[in-house]
């Protein structure tokens, strides 16, 4: 395997669900992937505009951790990110970004204890990249 990418900021920022990157969820826009897939934690309508109307990917995050989780919500959400970034990475110049970053190994390293979609200090399940390099395996082909 070739190099790494540990990490989504500066050069690779464009991976980051924080990134703006107009996608849709079930009909309605929203500004990044975070906006999106916060929003579709809920079926409540109220709290999906609000999350929607956030003003930043981060306060849509927060809007995200409050709302009353769908009863699904555990089963469908890795797909629903896996639609999200198929949809981001839709975008010729995105996709082809994606595309350059090779074979790379690519890792969502953080330091906010987030070891579900990432790693954080040596642990964690990773999902966010395992996702994006599938994505990236199917553009590719």
């Amino acid at each position: 395997m070739s190099e790494a990418i540990l990490g989504f900021s500066g050069k690779y920022r464009f991976m980051s669900n924080f990134s703006a990157s107009e996608v849709e969820l079930d009909g309605l826009g929203y500004p990044t992937v975070e906006h999106a897939y916060q929003a579709a934690k809920t079926s409540d309508a109220t709290e999906r505009r609000r999350i929607r109307e956030a003003d930043s990917p981060s306060k849509a995050k927060k809007l995200g951790q409050q709302v009353k989780l769908r009863a699904d919500w555990e089963e469908v959400k890795l797909q629903i990110m896996e639609d999200l970034l198929i949809q981001k990475f839709s975008d010729p110049a995105l996709k082809q970004k994606l595309l350059d970053t090779g074979e790379a190994y690519l890792e969502e390293t953080n330091t906010w204890g987030d070891k579900f979609w990432g790693v954080c200090k040596g642990n964690g399940k990773n999902h966010l990249g395992k996702i994006l390099m599938k994505i990236r395996k199917s553009l590719g082909e």
